[in-house]
């Protein structure tokens, strides 16, 4: 699959280290799919879709830094949607967002609610300017809030948000690895997806580099049930740029 020219027709800086990269072109995407984002001479990465036509990205590594420094009518590469989203089940939805991890439940929490599922949502930051999405997660339904300092909502992690979750028909979650894994010890996994992040190089289930257990994360996912995870090395190790396993 090669890559589709994407001109950004508008960048929103959605918190101090997170930003928004709307393109000319939109990508059917079902929510919690990616795409490959080839910012050029730098690197190809695993971005999800925030929305049909955007990208919503954290500044943490080179390519990221680089796509930091493109504006309104630069481009970039696209390849996709790619992989498998998230399977929306009727009834009332929980999801669980921790930082830039409300990239692919937004739109999942807006699709719900425009078909009449009702949606709460756990949002959590290391602070109030940190929240990602919060007015999208609003309109979708009810939201609480955990930030790491207190300035907004409860002052603790998402995670201690969690309690009664028998009440829901599914769960949904993505964020830091570590979070995702303290979700899955508290809740029901077979009323559970989860939305990984890991290294990603062709996107289309051939190299390898993001296999976990027999599972490439590119292909059978990056959503994932409960159940398969409770299985895995999730939360445990996960591969690095040169495939080694690494403790997470």
């Amino acid at each position: 699959m090669k890559p589709v020219n994407a001109e950004i027709t508008e960048v929103v800086s959605e918190t101090p280290t997170i930003r928004t990269f709307f393109f000319d072109r939109s990508f059917g995407s079902e929510p919690g799919q990616f795409v490959m984002a080839w910012i050029r001479g730098v690197d190809e990465i695993p971005m999800a879709l925030s929305y049909n036509n955007a990208i919503t990205v954290q500044k943490v590594g080179s390519a990221t830094s680089a796509l930091f420094e493109l504006d309104k009518g630069d481009s970039i590469g696209i390849r996709g949607p790619l992989g498998k989203g998230f399977d929306r089940k009727p009834g009332h939805i929980l999801l669980i967002a921790g930082g830039v991890g409300a990239a692919p439940l937004a739109p999942l929490a807006e699709n719900a609610a425009s078909d009449g599922i009702k949606v709460t949502t756990l949002l959590g930051a290391r602070t109030k300017e940190e929240l990602v999405f919060k007015k999208r997660f609003e309109r979708a339904g009810d939201v609480i809030i955990a930030t790491d300092d207190g300035s907004e909502g409860i002052k603790g992690y998402v995670t201690q948000l969690i309690d009664n979750t028998e009440y829901f028909s599914q769960i949904y979650c993505c964020g830091p690895e570590i979070m995702m894994k303290k979700v899955l010890d508290k809740i029901l996994p077979s009323k559970a997806q989860f939305s990984l992040h890991r290294y990603i190089k062709c996107g289309l289930g051939i190299c390898g580099a993001c296999c976990m257990d027999g599972l490439r994360v590119c292909m059978d996912g990056p959503v994932f049930s409960g159940e398969a995870l409770k299985k895995s090395e999730f939360g445990i190790y996960r591969r690095n740029e040169c495939g080694e396993r690494v403790k997470v």
